[in-house]
């Protein structure tokens, strides 16, 4: 995922030691919505695993999250489908997408 990989590991997961204590973060609700496309975000990370497209007015863009079943993520891209509390999760194949469909999850966001 290049840049994205790398603002995931500055973050709350990449805490390392014994004696790190787990990540906090707030908890929310949201639709999350598979899909597969090619190209860039608007934040210009490319489109990769990872990368998760928001409604800015919830979730800032660069906000980092953990997503059930997906994994960690960062808030890299808007779309004009994505309004209040959902979330679009990219996947690497539009096979995998519909796998995942659309699923209502509590996600982590650390802030």
């Amino acid at each position: 995922m290049g840049a994205a990989i790398g603002l995931l590991a500055s973050g709350p997961s990449a805490a390392s030691g014994a004696a790190a204590e787990a990540p906090r973060g707030s908890r929310l609700t949201v639709d999350a919505v598979a899909y597969h496309l090619r190209g860039r975000t608007a934040s210009g990370l490319p489109c990769a695993k990872g990368a998760v497209a928001v409604d800015p007015k919830v979730i800032s863009l660069g906000t980092q999250m953990y997503v059930p079943g997906y994994g960690q993520a960062v808030a890299a891209d808007v779309g004009t489908a994505v309004k209040g509390r959902i979330i679009d999760l990219w996947m690497p194949t539009d096979a995998a997408a519909r796998k995942w469909g659309r699923k209502t999850v509590t996600i982590t966001v650390y802030r």
